[in-house]
């Protein structure tokens, strides 16, 4: 797998990071999401340097001007609820992309320190020969990433894969890293070094989808 760990060199994409891990500042739902987005952003564009161009004629009422686009076919696809607003920021740099949905998430069975990856819902489109975007704001342990894509597996083969995450944890990356072909590639902002004994990453940021969209009912 390709890393492309945006936090080694430094940005402005750092204040988008230190804002939606501050805890005064994550208060702001609004503001949270916004900054989820602008790193979607971000990410996206350094994506693009990746895909594949052609050479093109755009017709101006002045005359003509050359430009090189891209020529791929997308699918972006993200993991509910905590996904939207990261979908929302790539879907605003790659706007004619189709687009898949898939509901994931931790089942507790009896220990709360262990859990299973469940899929709920799906939808998607053909993915044949396509570049799949594959987003997941928070890749913790890496199994709900994983769990997606065999999900997605029926609905063809992808030429390309690249993954897209905000923050990362190193045992997540190499799992994934191992799980994942040698030519997928892995967008992410930053990457941490643990996950507690919930599996979730420190310091990180809390519940994503938390924080977005108001805590979920508990049973």
């Amino acid at each position: 797998m390709q890393i492309h760990n945006l936090s080694k060199t430094p940005s402005v994409l750092n204040t988008f990071i230190s804002e939606i891990r501050a805890k005064t500042i994550q208060k702001d739902r609004m503001r949270f999401r916004r900054n989820i987005e602008r790193i979607g952003e971000v990410l996206g564009y350094e994506l693009s340097k990746h895909l594949q161009f052609e050479a093109k004629t755009i017709t101006t009422p002045l005359g003509k001007s050359e430009t090189v686009l891209h020529k791929n076919d997308i699918v972006l696809c993200s993991i509910l609820r905590a996904g939207v607003p990261l979908h929302n920021g790539l879907l605003n740099y790659f706007d004619g992309a189709e687009n898949a949905f898939i509901s994931a998430y931790r089942h507790h069975k009896h220990n709360p320190e262990s859990f299973e990856i469940v899929v709920d819902y799906l939808a998607c489109p053909n993915l044949e020969g396509k570049t799949l975007i594959l987003a997941d704001p928070m890749l913790a342990t890496g199994q709900s990433m994983l769990a997606t894509f065999e999900a997605l597996k029926p609905f063809g083969t992808p030429k390309e894969i690249h993954l897209v995450s905000v923050i990362g944890a190193q045992d997540g990356v190499d799992f994934i890293a191992n799980a994942f072909s040698a030519e997928t590639h892995l967008w992410i902002a930053t990457i941490d070094k643990t996950l507690n004994e919930k599996g979730y990453i420190v310091p990180g940021l809390g519940d994503a989808g938390d924080l977005a969209f108001g805590n979920k009912l508990q049973n």
